[in-house]
């Protein structure tokens, strides 16, 4: 039989597999926070090919006090190192006016070669793979070296404060440590495995509330325009060069995402401005280093205004890099015997909860589906797909485990 047979051949193998176990997740409208159920499915299917699995709940609990509002999965088999990671979630992003949809978005639909559902991208059928993975690979290596394990959290697509986050903090407490994490998230661009993201970059968040004087417009010398004060800072804020980035990482790039101001009435000089402001930013320059060159904006321009600023500042992570190596070699090899593709490396994109598991030192990576439709009306991913990343998911275990 040819190499493309056989390639073939594993494909279709666990092609139904990922299919039938998409489709189950797919059903389940688990609009985050809520897992909706997502995670005993997979619980239960990990438990048989001998996973520990252990359910941890952290946030506010309800009104009755029964448990609390986000719940996520750690599973484990084996005791020893390396501890390779598969991460994930289980919750999606509302789907908006689902009259809007081709198909309901909470009833998976195969047409034109596509699965069409909410979180088809991103990314219940990333998860779907990487559990036939592990499944496939237990099956056929019982015996094998080091530790699988899964993080699932249903608080990915929300604030991100009681999932991942709170896992980790949870496995450092007791030195449970991963030593590589490959995080399902969709990175393919135009074809399936074509990027990994093997880095992302930090985000910095800022709301500027910049505080004058409330006067009658005719009478500018009664009141201080918080408008006029801001003007200048925000012009030399975004003028800003703040590094010139490196060969993993673009320069870091700010953008102003909001300003409101005024009382309604065209005769009012408002009292108060505000704004809202991201860093995205590489590694050649830190959160402090971003902190005290805007305030140095700021500080110059109102220095001698009548006007104040106050900047409330959210670090929704640092960025993080995983260089060519063990990891990132393991993800090349998979992809390139599946699908034949040179991958490339890449640090684009928005976060996610990569940020939470790199500081603990594990390399991280970030290999799923396409992600063209993800948070859109009408997400779908190809079908073809699903059985070939779950083939490479497997030939990342057999590279990292079997060497």
């Amino acid at each position: 039989m040819s190499d493309n047979n056989n390639k073939n051949v594993l494909a279709q193998n666990h092609q139904q597999a990922t299919l039938d176990l998409s489709i189950e997740l797919l059903e389940r409208p688990s609009v985050t926070p809520d897992d909706d159920g997502c995670q005993d499915i997979l619980s239960a299917r990990l438990e048989q090919a001998g996973f520990d699995c252990e359910f941890m709940y952290f946030g506010d609990r309800d009104k009755t006090g029964e448990q609390a509002e986000v719940k996520n999965l750690w599973a484990r088999r084996g005791a020893a190192s390396p501890v390779i990671c598969f991460a994930g979630h289980t919750d999606v992003v509302p789907t908006g006016d689902v009259n809007h949809w081709t198909y309901p978005p909470f009833t998976p639909t195969i047409a034109d070669g596509y699965l069409w559902a909410r979180g088809a991208a991103d990314m219940k059928t990333g998860i779907a793979a990487f559990t036939i993975a592990s499944e496939r690979f237990v099956a056929s290596h019982p015996e094998h070296k080091g530790s699988i394990a899964m993080l699932i959290t249903s608080d990915e697509e929300g604030p991100s404060i009681n999932g991942t986050v709170k896992v980790i903090e949870t496995l450092e407490a007791r030195d449970e440590k991963i030593t590589y994490c490959l995080v399902g998230e969709p990175s393919s661009t135009n074809t399936l495995g074509d990027i990994i993201k093997n880095g992302r970059r930090g985000s910095l968040g800022a709301e500027l509330t910049v505080t004058g004087k409330q006067g009658h417009v005719a009478y500018p010398h009664l009141a201080s325009n918080p408008i006029h004060a801001a003007m200048a800072a925000l012009s030399d804020l975004t003028a800003a060069e703040w590094d010139s980035g490196n060969d993993y990482f673009p320069a870091t790039s700010l953008q102003i995402s909001n300003i409101n101001s005024g009382t309604g009435a065209t005769n009012v000089i408002p009292e108060t401005l505000e704004a809202v402001f991201n860093f995205r930013f590489s590694t050649e320059t830190t959160e402090e280093e971003l902190k005290e060159k805007t305030h140095a904006i700021f500080d110059k321009h109102f220095a001698n205004s009548d006007a104040s600023y106050d900047i409330h500042w959210k670090l929704s992570g640092n960025p993080f890099l995983t260089p060519e190596g063990k990891l990132v070699s393991a993800c090349q090899n998979a992809i390139k015997s599946v699908t034949g593709t040179d991958t490339t490396l890449s640090t684009s994109g928005g976060t996610s909860d990569g940020r939470f598991i790199a500081p603990t030192g594990a390399q991280v990576v970030e290999l799923g589906v396409r992600n063209a439709t993800i948070h859109q009306v009408d997400e779908k991913v190809e079908v073809d797909d699903l059985g070939k990343l779950a083939q490479i998911y497997e030939g990342i275990l057999e590279n990292l485990l079997l060497d």
